[in-house]
């Protein structure tokens, strides 16, 4: 038998775990026993009534689990159909379920029934896989923040696009924090009669228009975080240099804290622990660019909030550390360690609240 920890529960054992491929037409599901010895397969639509007719083929195997592949991705909506069902559902990474099946001796060819196969596997052999559960308050405030990052990108990209044009009509063009205001001020000044410039115009005054168009909208979105982030309960706002926009980045990002058992895994997690690149007798260690960006970077912005005001146990800290040699980067990257522990204590606060 195997076991399959959920994030809540105590262990609980399966004897039938079934695995899905799940596509934007069609699921694919492969059910196997404790021994990988697939026992039934199905290929069925992706539509209203995917659930039913999945849960009606299930139904022999009383005792099941589900393994759904990227079931944060394609798998979303049915991991979340079955879960509303009340069926016990693992989340199997793609880059998982590609090694099992890449390793296996008979099921390296790729297609549904053996991505469905390959799923079942690593729901059946990997420990700690994340159990799915119910949509809560963290997943709307997910879809609020992956918003303003589009929208920020999207203003990021008018303003390049801006300063490109500015530079053909301006000599020396214009500061690099541009504001809508200023840009369309400067820009009204400008009197040409080359009808090159007059067009350049023309598509500067566009771009300005979407400036502002995004600036409304993130001012819109800030106040709806804000609001959501104040609704979740949570305390992370206690820590200094967090506000609504940074909270909403952890707490969308980070998920259920319970799967992050010490604040070395959190750490680790977000990328603020370093990496060992020892060799023999030489014992150090590197930046590390692997984890979570997104979390990475709301470390760095309540670091940098810390850094920028004199007196607070953050500024404190940095300050020591550069006058123990460190560099102002080396200086940074161990306070948003330090950061990255306060977060996580705030986090466990959370769990020990609901």
């Amino acid at each position: 038998m195997t076991q399959h920890p959920g994030v809540h529960e105590k262990e609980h054992v399966m004897t039938i775990i079934i695995g899905i491929d799940p596509h934007k037409a069609t699921h694919t599901a492969v059910a196997i026993d404790e021994h990988e010895d697939p026992l039934a397969e199905v290929t069925l639509a992706a539509d209203r009534c995917q659930t039913s007719r999945l849960l009606a083929w299930a139904a022999p195997f009383d005792d099941r689990a589900w393994a759904v592949e990227s079931a944060d991705g394609l798998g979303k909506l049915l991991s979340q159909q079955l879960v509303a069902e009340g069926e016990h559902v693992i989340d199997v990474p793609a880059t998982l379920a590609a090694k099992v099946r890449l390793l296996g001796s008979s099921k390296a060819s790729k297609n549904d029934p053996n991505d469905a196969y390959s799923t079942a596997v690593a729901g059946l052999r990997h420990c700690g896989l994340r159990r799915v559960v119910a949509d809560d308050h963290r997943q709307a405030i997910r879809m609020l923040i992956r918003r303003y990052d589009d929208i920020t990108a999207r203003r990021t990209q008018a303003v390049c696009r801006l300063h490109a044009v500015l530079v053909e009509l301006i000599a020396g063009g214009m500061p690099r924090k541009l504001k809508a205001d200023k840009a369309s001020a400067v820009l009204r000044r400008i009197r040409t009669d080359n009808p090159i410039d007059i067009a350049r115009k023309h598509v500067a005054a566009d771009l300005i228009v979407d400036m502002r168009r995004c600036d409304r909208e993130l001012e819109q979105l800030r106040a709806r975080i804000a609001e959501a982030v104040n609704a979740s309960g949570s305390t992370i706002l206690e820590v200094y240099g967090v506000g609504p926009v940074v909270a909403a980045f952890i707490l969308g990002y980070v998920g259920d804290p319970a799967r992050f058992a010490t604040k070395e895994k959190f750490a680790s997690y977000n990328g603020t622990a370093p990496i060992e690149a020892s060799s023999g007798p030489s014992k150090r260690h590197r930046l590390n660019p692997r984890g979570n960006r997104k979390l990475n970077h709301a470390m760095h912005l309540i670091a940098l909030a810390q850094i920028s005001h004199a007196g607070t146990p953050g500024r404190v800290y940095y300050d020591r550390k550069l006058a123990e040699g460190k560099t102002k980067k080396e200086a940074i990257r161990a306070l948003k360690r330090r950061v990255s522990d306060a977060v996580w204590r705030q986090l466990q606060v959370d769990l020990g609240r609901r």
